[in-house]
C-alpha cells in the first residue's frame, strides 16, 4: 500500500471579478479535507492551488501546469461556466486523469458530449433556477420581465432555466440585456431597461453584481429586482458598501439558504466561521460547491483505499456511484455524471446586527439536469444562449 501523498490540484479564479469567490471555493476544499483528517488510507493529502482569471485558455494552461509541474493526481475545479467547458475538453485528452468540477455551471457541462472522466456534484445554472419562474409568476405577481446578465454560458443557463417555468405559466420576457464580464459602468444599460417591465431578473455575480447594485440604487423609476443564483450570494451581501436597505426583500434562487435549519448546514456554517473568521458572513455558493465536489472525491477515494492505479479506473468507477448527504441535502449523479441535488428560493433579510442573509422560502428537492423533463425533450430545446429560449 502506497504511503505517498495524494496530490490534489485546485483550479479557482484568484484574479479578476471572481477573485473573492475563488478564494471562498478554496476554503470549501480545505473544509472537506479537514473532515478526513487530511489523509486517505494513510496517505496525506496535499493541495496545489492554481489561480485563474476565469478565461478558458488560461485555465487549460493552468490545469496542464498542475499535472506536469506539480504532479497532481486529479483536479477539483474550475469555477466559471466557460472554464468548465474547456476543462471538460481537456479531460477527453487525458483519460487516465480524473477531473471533478468546482462550481462551473455551464448547462451542457455533462448533458451534451460529456467526458467519461469529468464529474460534477454541483448544480448547473439551469438547475439553480428550479422553482424561480413559478415563484415569480405566482407569488411575486410578475408578468413582464427583462433579464440582465453577463454574456456567457452560466448566466445564459440561469435565464433559460427561469424562462422555462415563467413563460409556460404565461409570463413574458420582453428583453434580454447582456454585458461583458468585469463590466464597471452601467450608465448605458440602466436607461435601456424597458419602462413596461414589472421587474428585472438579475443574473450578475461577483463585482459585476456589486457595481450594478450600487449604480442602480440611485436610478430613477427603479424596477423590483429578483433572480440569479449568485446575485445575492454572500460574496455580494458581505461586501463593503452594498446598498443594504435596497437589497432587503430581493428574492433569488440558488444552492444554499443561509438560515437553513438542517443540522448538516448549521454544522457547515460553524466550521466555516470558526476556520475562516476573515471569510464571508456565511459560506458562499462557491464554498459549498467546491466542498461538495472535494468531499465526493475523497469519499470515492476512501472507498477504494486510495487506489489511483490503472489509469485511476477504480477511483472513477467509485466516483460515479457516490451518493452522500451534503450540508444542503442529498447529492448524487445521473447517468452522465451530472449532479442531482436540491435548490432553494430565498429572500434577503437583515438581522439585528445589520448582517444581510438569505432567508429560506422554498426548497426544491432532487433537481435534475433536465428539470424533470424527459432527456430527449429537454435536449430538443437546444443549448441556452443569448437568444435561446424565447417565450414564443
Amino acid at each position: 500500500m502506497s504511503s505517498s501523498p495524494i496530490k490534489i490540484g485546485v483550479l479557482a479564479t484568484l484574479f479578476g471579478p471572481f477573485q473573492t469567490v475563488g478564494e471562498d471555493g478554496v476554503r470549501g476544499v480545505e473544509l472537506a479535507v479537514d473532515e478526513f483528517g487530511g489523509a486517505i488510507a494513510g496517505r496525506p493529502i496535499e493541495l496545489y492551488v492554481g489561480g485563474t482569471l476565469g478565461m478558458p485558455d488560461g485555465t487549460m494552461f493552468k490545469a496542464r501546469e498542475l499535472f506536469q509541474d506539480q504532479g497532481v493526481d486529479f483536479i477539483v475545479g474550475p469555477l466559471s461556466g466557460n472554464e468548465g467547458l474547456a476543462i471538460r475538453e481537456l479531460a477527453k485528452q487525458m483519460p487516465d486523469r480524473t477531473f471533478i468540477n468546482g462550481s462551473s455551471g455551464a448547462q451542457e457541462l455533462t448533458l451534451v458530449d460529456p467526458a467519461p472522466n469529468f464529474f460534477t456534484f454541483a448544480l448547473n445554472g439551469v438547475q439553480c433556477m428550479a422553482g424561480m419562474g413559478r415563484y415569480a409568476y405566482e407569488q411575486l405577481g410578475y408578468r413582464k420581465v427583462v433579464t440582465l446578465g453577463e454574456d456567457y454560458s452560466y448566466p445564459h443557463g440561469q435565464v433559460g432555466g427561469f424562462m422555462l417555468e415563467f413563460c409556460e405559466l404565461g409570463g413574458r420576457v420582453i428583453d434580454k440585456l447582456w454585458v461583458a464580464l468585469s463590466e464597471e459602468d452601467y450608465s448605458d444599460v440602466i436607461p435601456a431597461i424597458p419602462a413596461e417591465a414589472d421587474a428585472i431578473f438579475l443574473a450578475l455575480g461577483g463585482t459585476d453584481a456589486i457595481n450594478f447594485l450600487r449604480q442602480y440604487e440611485n436610478a430613477p423609476n427603479r424596477k423590483p429586482l429578483f433572480g440569479g443564483a449568485i446575485t445575492t450570494d454572500q460574496s455580494v451581501l458581505s461586501a463593503e458598501g452594498v446598498p443594504a436597505d435596497y437589497l432587503v426583500g430581493l428574492v433569488t434562487a440558488s444552492v444554499t439558504a443561509d438560515d437553513n435549519p438542517e443540522p448538516l448546514w448549521q454544522d457547515f456554517v460553524r466550521a466555516y466561521q470558526d476556520k475562516f473568521p476573515d471569510g464571508f458572513n456565511y459560506p458562499s455558493y462557491f464554498a459549498l460547491t467546491y466542498y461538495n465536489n472535494t468531499k465526493a472525491a475523497l469519499l470515492a477515494l476512501d472507498s477504494v483505499g486510495g487506489d489511483l492505479s490503472r489509469g485511476q479506473r477504480a477511483f472513477q468507477e467509485a466516483l460515479a456511484d457516490v451518493d452522500f448527504d451534503s450540508p444542503c441535502g442529498p447529492v448524487r449523479l445521473d447517468h452522465k455524471r451530472g449532479a442531482i441535488a436540491n435548490s432553494f428560493i430565498t429572500v434577503v433579510e437583515q438581522d439585528a446586527n445589520g448582517v444581510l442573509y438569505r432567508k429560506l422560502l422554498q426548497e426544491v428537492e432532487g433537481v435534475t439536469t433536465t428539470l424533470g423533463l424527459p432527456e430527449n425533450e429537454f435536449l430538443a430545446l437546444g443549448t441556452f444562449d443569448a437568444e435561446n429560449p424565447s417565450c414564443a
